[in-house]
């Protein structure tokens, strides 16, 4: 007769953002603020990837400690053992210290900030580019309909 192997309570989590990795270890539970809400994330969660907003993860370590990372948003990829951030921006803040969360707030508000506004240049291009197809879309049809 075969005993059933012992599953893992745990998850490894692994918040990379753009400039490092912030964050790699195990974790007891996670919350973090997906596009859709706040998830609570426990191991053998079902596999599921999200958009983040900007926010705060909260990581409880199997020590039983807290780490609070700020993120400006990103891409959250959960699987049943393994949790995935990719933020845009993403600072650590220990969790005791109110004035470094307080400034590692700050400063992810400020890199959101100036997020927003290559965001709107970003989108401005996506709508000309748009604007051009749709033009050179027009004048194919305009030239083959000439051509019948």
């Amino acid at each position: 007769m075969t005993t059933k192997t012992h599953e893992s309570l745990t998850l490894k989590l692994h918040v990379v953002s753009i400039e490092a990795e912030i964050f790699s270890g195990e974790a007891s539970r996670i919350s973090v603020p997906a596009l859709m809400g706040e998830i609570g994330i426990l191991p053998r969660h079902t596999p599921l990837i999200s958009p983040l907003r900007a926010g705060e993860v909260r990581v409880h370590t199997t020590d039983g400690k807290q780490v609070l990372i700020y993120v400006s948003g990103g891409m959250l990829e959960i699987q049943p053992e393994v949790v995935t951030i990719l933020a845009d921006t993403a600072i650590r803040a220990a969790g005791a210290d109110k004035a470094a969360a307080a400034e590692a707030r700050r400063l992810t508000e400020e890199a959101m900030n100036k997020q927003e506004r290559f965001g709107d240049l970003d989108r401005a291009h996506t709508e000309l580019l748009t604007g051009i197809a749709q033009l050179s879309e027009l004048q194919r049809l305009h030239k083959k309909k000439r051509s019948w």
